[in-house]
């Protein structure tokens, strides 16, 4: 009969967790990061009242809650982008290191955009709250500007939430099919849909579209396929075991101690 090599631990002491892997962290953490920045989707509604009539919506009444609820989400979708690239570099910069700066880099003049993109609209939420009706105002220059930082809105748009992901989505899909950390497919998407975002993006520069029309809505849908799928499968799944993740854990482990 062999003998039973269980040990019971004594009553009242917490029997220890196993620790998560430490590359499984960093995916888990990036997974949840890359799925926080579609939350800004809604904002397609949000924004519809000032987009459609800039000088209306300064001058009328009502309630702003709309719109600040959609710039709320695009600071968080800003946050949680350049959090995307600093969580990952330590592992991104053991495949190239100058790609990884590269896309921290990228991340962060994303996120400057964006900022300066919800700050003009926030400033119209101002100009409505703190300056229309009041004695003196002139209403028309009030429309101006209203357009004006609409119109500044729509270009920082087209610069940060769509022509920064090109490069990316470039720079991590290279670095994902070489490290093969994750299923071909995923960076194999990103490489091919990051030219075709491109050439949409250069596009709607020279006024060929418009940033919703249907081409270029399509034009962005293998990127934003890309990213969701990769933010699931992050989570779900992790990073595949490879040299590289055992030697990171090999690296981190040896640092603990």
């Amino acid at each position: 009969m062999a003998a039973d090599t269980h040990i019971t631990p004594p009553v009242g002491v917490p029997i220890p967790r196993p620790r998560m892997h430490p590359t499984r962290r960093i995916s888990l953490a990036v997974g949840i990061l890359y799925v926080l920045t579609f939350v800004s989707i809604p904002t397609l509604a949000l924004y519809k009242p000032i987009k459609d009539d800039a000088g209306a919506f300064v001058l009328g009444a009502g309630s702003t809650a709309a719109l600040q609820w959609g710039a709320l989400s695009e600071v968080i979708v800003a946050l949680a982008g350049i959090s995307t690239a600093v969580v990952l570099y330590p592992v991104t910069k053991r495949i190239n290191q100058t790609a990884a700066l590269g896309l921290v880099a990228a991340r962060l003049l994303e996120t400057c955009l964006i900022f300066v993109s919800v700050v003009s609209l926030l400033t119209i939420v101002t100009l409505r709250n703190d300056v229309a009706g009041t004695a003196g105002t002139d209403s028309a220059s009030l429309v101006t500007m209203s357009h004006s930082l609409v119109a500044t809105y729509n270009w920082t748009f087209l610069l940060s939430q769509s022509l920064m992901p090109v490069a990316c989505d470039l720079l991590l899909g290279y670095m994902l099919y070489r490290s093969a950390l994750v299923p071909r497919i995923l960076p194999i998407v990103a490489l091919v849909g990051a030219p075709l975002l491109l050439a949409s993006d250069i596009a709607v520069f020279f006024g060929a579209y418009s940033q919703v029309s249907p081409i270029a809505v399509l034009a962005a849908l293998p990127v934003a396929v890309f990213e969701l799928s990769l933010g699931i499968w992050l989570i779900i799944k992790g990073f595949k075991p490879t040299a590289l993740t055992t030697a990171y854990a090999d690296t981190s482990q040896s640092a603990a101690t």
